[in-house]
């Protein structure tokens, strides 16, 4: 059976595939926006690209509700 798990991101690997900067990334993970899938006993962030992406437009969305005139 084949292996169906995603692979695994450095953050600059991530950070080029999103086409901004790592230290982006790492502020953003820093500042609790974004959780790593995983991090390394050196305690380095190992990301799954499309669970990043799902979480950045859960932040938008619930920034654009935010914004929404009551």
């Amino acid at each position: 059976m084949p292996d169906e798990r995603p692979s695994l991101l450095t953050t600059a690997q991530l950070a080029r595939r999103l086409n901004i900067a790592a230290r982006t990334l790492q502020r953003w993970r820093q500042e609790g926006w974004i959780t790593p899938e995983l991090l390394t006993v050196g305690g380095q962030a190992r990301w799954v690209e499309s669970d990043v992406r799902a979480q950045l437009r859960a932040i938008a969305q619930r920034e654009r509700t935010d914004e929404e005139p009551t």
